[in-house]
């Protein structure tokens, strides 16, 4: 009898590198609903990790929603949104999105990520120019890889170095054989609204400054914007009072929203051109009607209570004002995305393991996510959170970091 040999045997050769590194993140297993408290890994803890930024996931209102659509319009869309896959409620929220983003249309997708990986691909090909920032999310980079134009990378926020990059696109064309020196058909301007590691904000007066003045389009992913930034939590794009001037925005339907998918704003244009190409949206199942009709609630509830945005924010403020008079590096944040920078990895997997053990969970972030030595707990706070949860998670913060002499005892 012969012995076969496991063709994958490298990739356990693969995780056990990845251990030995600090790198390894077991999956943990929530048994209750999202919310300020959850049940993780059977442990009670306070929820420092979680995208739901105004604890709409668990708000009376969207489940309602939820259920009212699943009684009227079934568990499931059926199919695709080419065929059969587009109910009125599909309808209905792009339509209300459009409104809300004060665009011309909207065109939802299955998540930000496949967002992203669809639209780019769709508007820039070999005949443009991508120019991106250097630490845009990962889906953006993909979204590009996916492209077949070329692109340059200018430096984290850095609006001179972007227009030089502009500047000399513009000036030399083309490079690519058989066509130097052509102009570009596009050269489109890739931004996070709020990056997500570090919740700083996109310079995007300056960013859209640089993209008029050489005629360069521009594009932003406002994931952590949506429902944080602007009227109502419009945006970036609104925060600035940029309407009209950035011809794409990205958002999702899946952090302050509290349900999940993604969407595209802009020119009708824009909406018909990704119905017919962008793959993602051609080749996948539409929302089910629970989440498209919680979604569309969502969007109601941003304008008609404003006090959860409010909270938001005031929670926000007090919090990172906390950890940085205890003395966290919580860097350049803006945001309520404020990281606790710990710099290596070993270190900053113990400070959340301990913290979980005090009964709070802040996530660890590592290589690849961030660089080797810029390892951080990530942590979120949110409109649902009280006194008493942002209390408790301060002094653990403050007995871990005392403990592992991350801070001064």
């Amino acid at each position: 009898m012969t012995t076969r040999t496991d063709p994958l045997a490298f990739l356990d050769l693969e995780l056990e590198e990845l251990r030995s590194r600090n790198l390894y993140r077991p999956l943990r297993v929530m048994s209750s609903e999202q919310g300020p408290e959850i049940d993780l890994d059977g442990r009670h803890v306070v929820n420092l990790s979680s995208n739901d930024y105004l604890g709409l996931t668990h708000h009376p209102r969207m489940k309602e929603a939820a259920l009212r659509a699943v009684r009227e319009f079934g568990a499931g869309s059926g199919a695709v949104r080419t065929i059969v896959g587009t109910m009125s409620l599909h309808e209905e929220l792009e339509a209300e999105l459009a409104r809300f983003k004060e665009t011309p249309a909207v065109l939802t997708f299955q998540s930000g990520f496949t967002a992203n990986t669809g639209v780019i691909p769709v508007v820039a090909g070999e005949a443009d120019l991508i120019v991106s920032d250097a630490l845009n999310h990962a889906s953006i980079i993909d979204g590009m890889r996916l492209s077949r134009a070329p692109r340059v990378i200018y430096p984290h926020k850095d609006v001179a170095a972007l227009r030089e990059l502009l500047r000399e696109a513009r000036e030399k064309g083309r490079q690519d054989a058989g066509h130097e020196g052509e102009p570009y058909r596009l050269i489109l301007v890739v931004t996070d609204g709020v990056f997500s590691m570090d919740g700083d904000i996109a310079p995007l007066p300056g960013i859209v400054e640089a993209a008029e003045a050489y005629d360069a389009a521009v594009f932003v992913d406002d994931a952590h914007a949506s429902g944080v930034l602007g009227r109502n939590g419009r945006g970036s794009v609104d925060h600035f009072r940029l309407h009209g001037r950035v011809a794409i925005q990205v958002g999702t339907l899946s952090k302050a929203v509290g349900a999940l998918g993604g969407y595209v704003a802009g020119s009708r244009a824009l909406r018909e051109i990704l119905i017919q190409r962008a793959r993602p949206f051609l080749f996948s199942t539409s929302h089910p009607p629970a989440v498209a009709a919680a979604c569309l609630e969502a969007i109601r509830i941003f304008q008609e209570e404003p006090e959860l945005i409010e909270r938001l924010w005031t929670n926000t403020r007090r919090f990172k004002g906390e950890l940085t008079r205890l003395g966290f590096d919580t860097g350049v944040s803006e945001t309520p995305i404020t990281p606790v920078i710990l710099g290596d990895s070993g270190l900053t997997i113990r400070f959340s393991d301990r913290l979980f053990e005090e009964g709070i969970f802040g996530t660890s972030v590592v290589y690849p996510t961030v660089a080797l030595d810029k390892a951080r707990i990530r942590t979120i706070v949110s409109a649902a959170h009280t006194d008493a949860h942002l209390d408790a998670a301060l002094a653990a913060f403050d007995r871990v970091g005392r403990e592992l002499g991350v801070i001064a005892g």
